[in-house]
This record gives C-alpha cells, structure tokens and sequence, in this order.
C-alpha cells in the first residue's frame, strides 16, 4: 500500500480496492488515523461485473471524472493539494495479478485463460470503463504496473505473455488517447522472484516499496506530463544485466 499512502501523502484523495473486505476495512482504518483520505471497495477484478460496478462508484465519488487509472494496483484519487495542482482523481485497486508456476507444457486451457483474464483483460477493460472519466478529467494518467518477465525470460510463459501485453498496451494507448490528453505508462519491479534475482542484480538486493511508489506518483505529476509510452524498470539493474568478460592475464 506504499502508493496509497505516498499519493495520500501530497494531499491527494484516494479510492482503492481489494478482495479482501477485512483487509481493506482495517487499512481504511489505518489510514483514516493518519490523517489521509482514502476510501475503498471490495471488489475481485476479474469478475467484469465488480469492474463495472467499481467505476460506477468511482464515477460518483469523483463526479464523472478520474486523472489517475493505476492498475494492477488499482487506484482512484481526488484533491492533491498543491498550488500547481488543482485537482487530481486517482484510483487504486490490490491483488489484480496472478501466477502459476508450471512449464509451458503443462498449461491447461483454463489455467491459460485466468492468467489472461486476471491480469491482462481485466485492466485493459477497466481502461475502457475509465476513458470517459479520464477525457472529462482534462489531463488523465494510467499508470500500470508490469514485470520483469515481460522483458526477460524467466521460464513463466503464460504469465510472462500477459506482462508483456500489459506493455504494448501501455505504447498503443499512448498514442491512441494522446488526444484525449491521457498518458499511459509503465513501470515494473524485481520482488516477483525475490532471492532467484539478487544474484542477477547489480545492486544486489531487492527494492523497496517507497522506491516504487516515488516513481508511481512521480508519473501522475505535473512534472511528467512529457513521458507517456514507457515501459519504466525499478528493477536495480537486473533487466539490462548481461555478462561481463573477464580479460585474463597476459603472460
């Protein structure tokens, strides 16, 4: 929840989802004690019926607009106080990825199809249900959130296949809703694979959630209204990580 609390923390009103209504409740709580203005719904994304029932609400709470779509962690928020920024709608919504870990083999249709559907059809719907609140808004922002095994090879060929479509979305919305004064990107990071990639990692460790969430918000600034289109890695190095040859010596 490091993005919630981050965008909260410049003064923005945020609406987010989860699963999880005991989770959520006790987050909202948190948060409420902090002094930050988030509200939330229980919602599974992958059910088109609770997508479309989330950005009926969202809709209403921000008055038929929204500035800031950031799926797969999905969220909504309104207000960020700042003399340069008058009005900002984001929404946010938890737990919208899925895995399974098998050889490409051993895949059955069904399992294909949910990966798909968790976590590539349920945010680009969702990109459509919000177009139009995102075009009324005047300056919208999507910001997704991809992976390593959209870049690289990680032996994940159904999951890594979503990822990787989650980054060719993120360049044809950029070019495609440019008009409509909406930017799309992307940024992904290394803790899908924890201890496997810090031996591939030139920094040498796993990154933390404030390093992410620092670039999310920075994405939904004034200060990025040039970048659109990107597919951005806080990932300490490991997806531009090849070998390096050891001269011997020369004797």
């Amino acid at each position: 929840y490091a993005i919630v609390e981050e965008l909260a923390e410049f003064g923005a009103v945020v609406h987010t989802c989860s699963r999880n209504e005991a989770e959520l409740s006790k987050c909202l709580k948190d948060w409420e004690a902090k002094g930050f203005k988030v509200t939330g719904s229980v919602c599974d994304v992958s059910s088109r019926t609770d997508r479309e029932k989330l950005i009926a609400e969202v809709s209403s709470v921000f008055g038929g607009k929204l500035n800031i779509l950031a799926s797969f962690l999905l969220l909504f928020a309104s207000t960020l106080i700042l003399p340069w920024l008058s009005s900002l709608q984001t929404m946010h919504i938890n737990n919208a990825g899925t895995a399974i870990t098998k050889a490409t083999l051993d895949y059955t249709a069904e399992e294909i199809s949910k990966i798909m559907l968790t976590n590539f059809e349920s945010a680009y719907h969702l990109c459509q249900l919000a177009h139009p609140l995102l075009k009324a808004s005047g300056a919208g922002s999507i910001v997704f959130n991809s992976s390593v095994a959209g870049q690289i090879g990680v032996g994940l060929s159904a999951y890594a296949a979503t990822k990787a479509a989650i980054n060719q979305i993120t360049k044809n919305l950029a070019c495609e809703w440019a008009k409509d004064n909406i930017r799309t990107n992307s940024w992904f990071e290394d803790k899908d694979f924890l201890e496997a990639i810090k031996t591939r990692t030139p920094l040498g460790r796993v990154g933390e959630p404030r390093e992410v969430s620092s670039l999310v918000v920075f994405l939904c600034l004034p200060a990025a209204s040039y970048i659109t289109g990107q597919i951005i890695a806080v990932d300490g190095g490991l997806t531009v990580n090849g070998f390096q040859y050891v001269t011997g010596s020369q004797g």
